[in-house]
């Protein structure tokens, strides 16, 4: 018998991730990097606490709390504080139990968003971290699906109160990033990386008719890429959260059955790069048969509202998904219904 694409986890662990989320949905503005500890400093005549953490990996920094004899303010870091060490440790645990934790850096990203109220403002995440976040919704482990990548999206002008500059908010994490010249160099940049060959790249995607042209974001003064479908894939944003470094943040996420049908879609328009192809097959595959047999999902709702031309390149993916899905008859069977 073919190998499972995933095995499902205990009730008690899913209901153990289950905490974290709810308790993460409802803390408010996160704290950023480790939790830290307090300091009490004096030199000019007045003594304030101070957070002392570390913002990023062997850079530590601190952050004026109050002054000494505000013990409201005080009592209030104590208690964030000692939330992020509970938290921290939570999600230590969840990655010995299986389930997907992104990096230290993709956590410093996402934190800022959040308590800038970018996803409440209608940001969402997409991509590999969207995958990992899902298979974590439904209690799924399956092979690793690291990524170094953020992507983000966005369907329609974002519910900002203010403009908000999105390369300064980056600059402002202490990260290093540099934007990425676009194709060919004059075309307005859409992503930003960190040094290294490995160092983390963030990318803004929006809906467009052609793949990679640059579409104007005045609300974030940045560009996003134009992705094909991306209107489909973004008209039904959930909210979940994703785990990340030491941090659940909450955000939204794409449909998972959405997700599904776009990533199809994407491994066939992918041209000259077989192995991210490969990996968009083996995420939706893998996806749909949690969500099939998991969540009693039925795939030809999703289908009915997509695109004929997304179908189309989705029908040429069927040879690969029944390779990918012979131990999950179910889920074929609903592919070979709908694309057949």
């Amino acid at each position: 018998m073919a190998a499972p694409l995933y095995r499902a986890l205990p009730l008690n662990y899913r209901t153990q991730y289950a905490e974290v989320q709810e308790r993460a949905q409802a803390a408010g503005e996160l704290l950023p990097g480790t939790p830290g500890t307090l300091t009490l400093r004096s030199g000019t005549g007045y003594e304030y606490w101070y957070r002392r953490y570390k913002a990023v990996a062997q850079r530590e920094v601190e952050d004026l709390i109050c002054s000494a004899d505000d013990e409201s303010a005080l009592a209030e870091m104590r208690a964030r504080i000692e939330f992020a060490q509970w938290m921290q440790d939570q999600i230590k645990a969840l990655r010995l139990l299986g389930y997907q934790v992104g990096g230290k850096d993709a956590a410093r990203v996402l934190v800022e968003l959040h308590n800038r109220r970018l996803f409440e403002a209608g940001l969402v995440v997409v991509g590999t971290l969207a995958y990992m976040a899902w298979l974590n919704e439904h209690g799924a482990v399956a092979a690793s699906a690291s990524t170094e990548d953020i992507d983000l999206a966005r369907r329609q002008r974002l519910r900002l109160a203010a403009a908000l500059s999105l390369p300064s908010t980056m600059q402002a994490l202490r990260l290093d990033f540099t934007p990425v010249p676009g194709m060919p160099n004059t075309a307005p940049a859409t992503s930003m990386k960190r040094p290294g060959a490995a160092g983390l790249r963030v990318d803004l995607l929006a809906p467009g008719a052609a793949l990679g042209r640059p579409v104007p974001v005045p609300e974030l003064q940045w560009h996003a890429a134009s992705v094909p479908h991306f209107d489909y894939l973004l008209a039904d944003a959930r909210t979940a959260a994703v785990l990340a470094g030491g941090h659940c943040i909450p955000l939204h996420l794409p449909a998972p059955e959405r997700f599904v049908w776009h990533k199809l879609y994407s491994s066939k328009a992918r041209t000259g790069n077989p192995s991210k192809a490969a990996k968009d097959v083996l995420q939706a595959a893998t996806l749909a048969a949690v969500l099939v047999e998991t969540a009693d999902a039925e795939l030809a709702r999703s289908a009915a509202r997509a695109p004929a031309a997304l179908l189309n390149q989705a029908r040429r993916t069927l040879p690969a998904l029944r390779r990918l899905l012979v131990g999950h008859a179910a889920t074929l069977l609903q592919f070979e219904e709908i694309l057949a």
